[in-house]
């Protein structure tokens, strides 16, 4: 073999083995020198044969793609690699470089930066470009079991990204038979785990079930069954496996508003996650090195990012349940710890970032219902902040939640038109079921509120419980109760009752603690309408106690209304006294509040429908004040 190339290669690999072994773990001072000693290789005379050219393009495009911003060189190389089609003994070189080539293609499409010029007759990358890469190489990689399962994988990634789960549910099928076959056991688990994930976006509980049903032994029974392997292995590989199983199991009950049903399962999730957390346990490339089969070196998520998964699921599962102290808690270890792993690990997976949002719209969310409309907005404003600052489809994604946050803020602050223009949007713009219900659903409030009665009559069908279009428990169980503040509204104190009643029932059976608070404090309102000063007082005390326990300051100032009412009524003067000054406190707060966000730039979000995010001033996260609103 040329010397020449000899020479080069090892500096190359000298230049980025002392870097990685540096105090620091920083590979950038060796990155320029390491690629010049690279590109030298290609430029020797005579060249070197295509085998080398080939694999020498692929380590180029490998380091310029992960370590700089040259991706126009690192695809220019890639394609070079890949191009070698008839060269032989390079088969692992024509599949990582289509792997890359497609990750390189698929970036392109999400940022709309293009790494080469278009012309008039050239069309710009596609998501159908990658599969077409993809496709050409998986072709031949039956015999390479690990780049075979890789490629059915990054397929089954494209065409969920597109929506089209049912060929991605194909490939992972393909995925399966050939694990299974191969003898890849823990490869097809990730297999048979995926597909049911896809299903669960679907909302197609039906298939999933049976797919968690059948892994779920299989999992519970891996050491045994895996005895071919070191034991330490065959544990380690169950933990993860585990933690994915659980994840899905924690998302189904979530989905489907089950959330007393999943304290079990999410406690479960938590101990896995202390597992994998703690001293001794593997790193994730010692993982990966360990396994037996070629094909079984892959892995769900990085323990880093399992971590935040956790974080965010536990939030889910505690706003669901009305534990706002502990979902903010929780947001913000999520947060911080998303912002290590930028700044400490120079981590940009666009993981962290749909992480991010859907921790930003919970943290809204909470806000508002502790009282804290100005929180509220700023934590609204940082969010479009971090839209303008990422690819252009994180927005396309979560723009309907977007509008639904405003419309929720908007609802605070009785800005009863722009609520009703941003969910409008929400609705125009959702392509999820669940999220379209809960947009109709606050939607039928504003309508409530407003004194809309055709307006909300017309939206009846969307809203009915036994018509709901949604599978969830906790949104039939809010169905019910808008049923019965509008029944409340119309004076139909019979009707009322019937439906709180049927949300008590439903809110008590799955723990959702401010479904229970809000029909309460109705019902208490309702009974004190009708003169019944003891049924009123039965239904308002414990709301004020469980709003109390949340916080939810809006049954708080609504209970307290009731109480000094009711104190009154039975000429206690002293507690009358207690509840004129309660009430006052609350009121001055939330009062101090609505003028504190109405200030805000960030205020002036929710005139915007339509069109690219308009930019606002940053202004400082504040958590002064409280907030009045009535939404879901």
């Amino acid at each position: 073999m040329d010397p020449a190339y000899l020479g080069l290669l090892g500096l190359a690999q000298s230049f980025l083995t002392a870097n990685t072994n540096s105090s620091d773990g920083s590979r950038s001072a060796g990155i320029v020198p390491a690629i010049k000693c690279l590109g030298a290789i290609t430029r020797l005379v005579p060249p070197p044969p295509p085998h080398i050219q080939a694999r020498t393009h692929l380590q180029l495009a490998s380091i310029l793609y992960h370590e700089t911003k040259n991706k126009d060189l690192a695809k220019q190389h890639c394609q070079q690699a890949f191009q070698s089609q008839t060269v032989q003994g390079v088969d692992d070189v024509r599949f990582e470089s289509a792997s890359l080539l497609a990750d390189i293609i698929i970036e392109e499409v999400d940022t709309g930066v293009y790494h080469q010029p278009l012309s008039h007759n050239r069309q710009p990358p596609s998501y159908n470009d990658a599969k077409q890469i993809l496709l050409k190489a998986l072709e031949g990689s039956q015999s390479s079991a690990y780049w075979h399962c890789r490629l059915l994988f990054q397929l089954a990634n494209i065409h969920a990204a597109e929506k089209d789960y049912n060929s991605a549910v194909s490939f992972l099928g393909a995925g399966d038979d050939f694990a299974h076959m191969a003898g890849a056991y823990y490869a097809r688990m990730f297999f048979l785990l995926s597909k049911a994930m896809l299903y669960l976006l679907e909302r197609k509980f039906a298939e999933a079930n049976p797919i968690l049903h059948q892994t779920g032994p299989l999992i519970e029974n891996w050491v045994q069954h895996n005895a071919h392997q070191k034991e330490t292995v065959a544990k380690q590989q169950k933990e993860y496996l585990q933690m994915f199983f659980l994840v899905l199991q924690v998302c189904y009950y979530l989905m489907v508003g089950q959330v007393k049903s999943v304290k079990t399962v999410l406690k479960q999730l938590q101990q896995s996650i202390q597992t994998i957390t703690a001293p001794g346990w593997p790193s994730d490339e010692e993982m990966l090195a360990m396994s037996q089969h070629p094909a079984d070196a892959f892995q769900w998520l990085s323990k880093d990012h399992l971590c935040i998964l956790v974080y965010l699921v536990t939030v889910m599962h505690s706003m669901q349940a009305g534990y706002m102290d502990k979902a903010q808690k929780y947001t913000d270890k999520a947060i911080a710890q998303i912002e290590k792993l930028r700044t400490a690990n120079f981590d940009n997976h666009p993981i962290l970032s749909s992480f991010h949002v859907l921790l930003l719209e919970h943290t809204v969310q909470c806000r508002l219902v502790t009282g804290n409309k100005g929180g509220a907005v700023q934590e609204v404003g940082r969010l479009t902040r971090l839209f303008q600052t990422s690819a252009p489809k994180l927005l396309v994604r979560h723009r309907a939640q977007l509008h639904t946050m405003l419309g929720l803020y908007a609802m605070s602050m009785n800005c009863m038109e722009q609520a009703e223009n941003q969910l409008n949007a929400a609705l125009r713009t959702s392509q999820e079921r669940e999220l379209w219900t809960f947009a109709n659903l606050n939607l039928a409030i504003v309508y409530v509120r407003t004194r809309r009665e055709a307006d909300f009559m017309a939206l009846l069908d969307r809203i009915s419980p036994d018509r709901l279009p949604s599978q969830s428990h906790s949104l039939q169980a809010a169905a019910y109760y808008i049923q019965g503040l509008q029944a409340f509204f119309a004076a139909k104190y019979n009707d009322a009752k019937r439906y709180l009643r049927e949300t008590l029932k439903m809110a008590n059976a799955e723990d959702l603690n401010r479904l229970t608070s809000c029909s309460l404090v109705l019902l208490g309102h309702i009974f004190l309408s009708l003169g019944n000063s003891r049924e009123s007082m039965n239904m308002v005390t414990p709301a004020m106690q469980l709003a109390s326990k949340i916080p939810d300051v809006h049954v708080q100032l609504w209970a307290s209304s009731i109480l000094k009412d009711l104190y009154r009524m039975m000429g206690d003067r002293a507690r009358e006294a207690e509840g004129v000054e309660t009430h006052n406190s609350y009121s001055q707060g939330l009062l101090k509040d609505h003028f504190f966000a109405n200030q805000l730039p960030e205020h002036n979000l929710i005139l915007w429908t339509d069109g690219p995010l308009p930019a606002i001033t940053s202004s400082s996260t504040s958590n002064t004040g409280a907030s009045m609103s009535q939404q879901i």
